[in-house]
């Protein structure tokens, strides 16, 4: 009996040992189960890292070297744009002093034309003068022969007897000759004037304005314009109509810059009369009109716009001549335009005169014209 109980203890340790064993054997297997997940966990989560680590690293790397190769590039840029900043900075300088050398040559050649042209306009004036003036002169010429023989005639009348001399006649003698010392003084007083205007007229222009009688100017350059132009055209031949109005107020004005004004628009009216008529039918009269008037006046759109308001006098020039075509009549108040042939016009006279005119004086200034019937100026001033 003992040995079987002592048998059944022996099995049943044996078996209790063996579940022991084996429980230990799970409980281990088991533990280091649940140990691999969080290894296995931290073994990826090292892993993801390193390969991150890495990538980030070769990212960092490419962006450095992108970096430094953009900042290369950017200097390479910026060494070029410099180069090409000094290239252009010295091509527009080298433009610049072209430039300038251009608009200084360009002024100098305007300089020339410009006097060129005032020089045409004396040249014609004092031809004008030297008309104006002989007529006076032969004059003083001729009464001064008169009177010397007046003078002769008196002294023998004077070397007679007393009882035999015709006092009668001796003064009828004195009598002519103190006529012909009137007359005399007269007309050499009258060379003074043209002179004295010829002075005024070849002086610079101050651009100072004084009340000045339009009338008695606008005869004076009518009178000089023609005998000049015909004293350069001998065969040149034009009525001259004159309508001043004996009312007209003083304007206030430069004296001289008007004057050219008035014996540029004459010399061209002039010129395109003395074409025309190369050409015209028999019977064909030139003629010019110069009137002044207190009142208003239209114009064409080449000129300024009108200006109805009071207080301005028009004197207007008109001629029977070609007339100017429709595609230019705007033209003719531009600066170095001309109809002329060349070598005859420098296309500055309209130009210095609208100048005159519209800028100097305030004024304004007109164009109208017809092919083939005549042109017409219309100039318009303040009065004061």
């Amino acid at each position: 009996m003992l040995a079987i109980l002592n048998g059944i203890l022996t099995a049943l340790y044996d078996w209790q040992f063996e579940n022991l064993v084996f429980l230990l054997a799970v409980l281990i297997l088991l533990f280091f189960f649940l140990l691999s997940v969080p290894i296995g966990l931290s073994f990826s989560l090292v892993q993801d890292y390193t390969r991150t680590h890495t990538s980030l690293r070769k990212n960092l790397d490419e962006v450095k070297r992108l970096s430094e190769r953009s900042l290369a590039q950017e200097q390479e840029k910026q060494q070029i744009l410099a180069a090409q900043n000094e290239t252009l900075e010295r091509l527009v300088q080298e433009r610049t002093a072209a430039l300038n050398e251009s608009i200084e040559t360009l002024k100098a050649t305007q300089d020339q034309l410009v006097q060129k042209e005032k020089m045409a306009s004396l040249g014609e004036l004092t031809a004008g003068i030297a008309h104006e003036i002989q007529n006076p002169l032969n004059f003083v010429n001729n009464f001064s022969e008169v009177s010397a023989d007046l003078v002769a005639e008196i002294e023998d009348e004077r070397q007679r007897p007393a009882d035999d001399r015709d006092e009668g006649l001796v003064d009828e003698i004195l009598g002519d000759l103190r006529q012909n010392l009137e007359k005399i003084t007269h007309h050499g007083k009258r060379a003074s004037s043209i002179v004295k205007g010829m002075l005024e007229h070849s002086r610079t222009s101050s651009g100072e304005k004084q009340p000045t009688d339009l009338n008695a100017l606008s005869d004076e350059y009518l009178r000089l314009a023609y005998h000049g132009y015909r004293a350069a055209h001998k065969t040149f031949n034009c009525q001259l109509v004159t309508d001043f109005d004996p009312a007209l107020p003083p304007v206030n004005l430069a004296t001289q810059d008007i004057g050219r004004v008035v014996l540029n628009l004459l010399n061209n009216a002039f010129y395109a009369l003395d074409q025309k008529q190369q050409t015209a039918p028999k019977g064909f009269q030139p003629t010019v009109w110069l009137s002044t008037s207190g009142g208003m006046s239209g114009g064409s759109a080449a000129g300024r716009s009108a200006t109805n308001a009071p207080g301005f006098v028009t004197l207007v020039i008109r001629d029977n001549g070609p007339g100017i075509p429709e595609d230019i009549i705007g033209k003719v108040f531009q600066p170095f335009f001309t109809t002329k042939p060349t070598g005859e016009g420098t296309g500055l006279g309209l130009s210095l005169s609208f100048d005159i005119i519209t800028k100097a004086h305030q004024g304004d200034f007109f164009v109208d014209s017809t092919p083939g019937e005549g042109t017409t100026f219309t100039i318009k001033l303040p009065v004061m």
